[in-house]
């Protein structure tokens, strides 16, 4: 499968950014509970470096981010929670949230998944879907650069729930 799950093109409705797939040595209700401890953003995530919800469905998510072109500063990406389905020991855990009207032609999808491959171990991925009339454009100046940010955030969540992971 290449880096980018689709490459640019007028033709394409949906472009998808995927990260890598990590396995965690951490249940998977103990990785969710890393992810959605936003006050510790700054502690551990490399591409979001804070982020502000209450994880209502239909809240915002602000979503403080380095920007795109390397250069010092952050800016501010505001989101909506669409769906918090924490984790059990069976089922998976899926945080979904989007850019709803904010961005005129451009509807961004971010989807984060927690697999529980059993009591103590998991895996987490997670995936951008971009549309609109603009995404092609979107997706060609920043794809590699979102792929780059979420590859570095399933790398730091599994080294943050490793260290932070009970020990039984």
């Amino acid at each position: 499968m290449s880096e980018l799950a689709n490459e640019p093109s007028d033709a394409v409705s949906e472009l998808v950014v995927e990260s890598v797939t990590v396995e965690i040595d951490a249940p998977a209700g103990f990785v969710w509970a890393v992810l959605v401890d936003y006050e510790r953003y700054p502690e551990w995530n490399p591409y979001t470096v804070a982020a502000r919800t209450t994880l209502a469905i239909g809240s915002p998510i602000e979503l403080d981010v380095p920007n795109p072109d390397g250069s010092p500063g952050t800016f501010v990406n505001r989101e909506y929670i669409r769906v918090v389905e924490p984790p059990s020991d069976v089922r998976p855990g899926h945080l979904r949230y989007d850019t709803g009207e904010e961005i005129p032609g451009i509807h961004g999808v971010r989807d984060q998944h927690i697999e529980p491959l059993g009591p103590d171990r998991c895996a987490y991925r997670t995936t951008d879907t971009f549309s609109g009339k603009y995404a092609g454009s979107l997706f060609a100046s920043h794809g590699r650069w979102v792929k780059q940010g979420f590859d570095a955030v399933a790398h730091a969540l599994k080294a943050r729930a490793e260290s932070l992971r009970p020990t039984p």
